[in-house]
């Protein structure tokens, strides 16, 4: 296998929950949470990318390794990209796995599967899709869908991806904000100017969509929890406990 590496970028400035990745969950910081998923995903290395101290002491305190990242980064893959030319200047790793930090119930079989699609040439970044059962998230904003074709059981071949409600028959699928990248996608991405699309939607994916780059993703069977309000705190913690 073509050698990965999983990054997992943290940054404390969250306005919702202030000092997010350091949240208390079941004796354990989320960012470490989400960083023991990441490890038993089994893949190769897994990295938290911080521009917080705190946050990299208590990764190193977990046994975990984390590196240090400018403050200025504008999204999880400028930091993350920064990340990886520091931890890998020779470039021998080719393929990166962005897991966010604010996912701590992230089943590590689906950041595994996230690789799938890059085993075909001609896809560029691979993510993560489930079908929406809940008719409530097909019209709602935050909830974010993937269209366009399905070319395996559990592959789409992405056309976009937008906040606007999901019409039509279906299935219809919530999009998981987790990618695997081809390292040169990775490159060429965080080089390209904002899309008029991506700032429409505030969608990043879309930046890579307008410049033709290819984008597949993998239909898992469920949608991680991601941690934004304290409910969503309190959730986790219940979803983790003993």
């Amino acid at each position: 296998m073509p050698k990965t590496i999983i990054l997992i970028p943290a940054r404390m400035a969250s306005t919702r929950l202030p000092g997010k990745p350091l949240a208390d969950i079941n004796g354990l910081p989320m960012i470490v949470q989400v960083l023991r998923r990441a490890e038993a995903a089994g893949i190769g290395e897994a990295v938290v990318a911080t521009d917080s101290e705190a946050v990299q002491t208590a990764v190193e305190k977990s046994g975990g390794r984390a590196v240090m990242t400018s403050a200025g980064h504008p999204s999880g893959s400028d930091r993350i990209y920064e990340a990886l030319e520091e931890i890998d200047p020779e470039h021998q790793v080719e393929l990166v796995v962005n897991v966010q930090g604010d996912l701590p119930t992230v089943d590590p079989a689906d950041i595994r599967a996230s690789l799938g699609p890059l085993a075909d040439p001609t896809v560029d970044i691979a993510t993560l899709a489930a079908v929406i059962t809940d008719p409530a998230e097909r019209t709602n904003p935050n909830i974010v869908k993937a269209v366009g074709s399905l070319i395996a059981p559990d592959r789409l071949h992405a056309a976009t991806f937008t906040r606007a409600d999901a019409t039509g028959p279906g299935p219809h699928y919530h999009h998981i904000g987790l990618y695997a990248y081809r390292r040169a996608a990775l490159a060429r991405f965080v080089k390209l100017p904002p899309s008029a699309n991506e700032q429409r939607e505030r969608l990043e994916q879309l930046r890579a969509l307008d410049a033709g780059m290819r984008i597949d993703a993998v239909i898992v069977n469920s949608v991680p929890l991601g941690v934004d309000t304290p409910e969503e705190l309190a959730k986790a913690r219940k979803m983790l406990g003993d």
